[in-house]
């Protein structure tokens, strides 16, 4: 039988702290300031593609890279993330496929 760890319930607040500070102060990427925050979905993979393509501390390719902060921006925000907001950040995940030449979601 296997044994179950039960794991202590998080700290809300801690949370936050820590997926700000990778989003912030990533090891990977230099992130443009509140480039997330952006209404411009163009503007976001633009910068997301540079700080990807410059970085020498990345562990994958630049595509994966970027893509890869996005999606965890996304997530992590979660429920906290404004609709029309989130609507954007899926719009430059579709630019950042452009941008690599990479086919959109859905097609082949």
């Amino acid at each position: 039988m296997k044994k179950q760890t039960v794991k202590p319930a998080k700290d809300a607040k801690s949370d936050e702290k820590w997926s700000a500070e990778v989003t912030q102060h990533s090891d990977a990427l230099d992130l443009e300031a509140n480039i997330f925050e952006s209404a411009d979905p163009k503007k976001i993979a633009r910068s997301l593609k540079k700080s990807a393509e410059d970085s020498d501390r990345k562990k994958s390719g630049p595509y994966r890279s970027a893509m890869s902060m996005l999606t965890f921006y996304i997530n992590r925000a979660g429920k906290n993330l404004p609709e029309d907001q989130k609507k954007v950040l899926e719009k430059a995940k579709d630019e950042l496929r452009s941008l690599f030449g990479k086919p959109l979601k859905g097609q082949s």
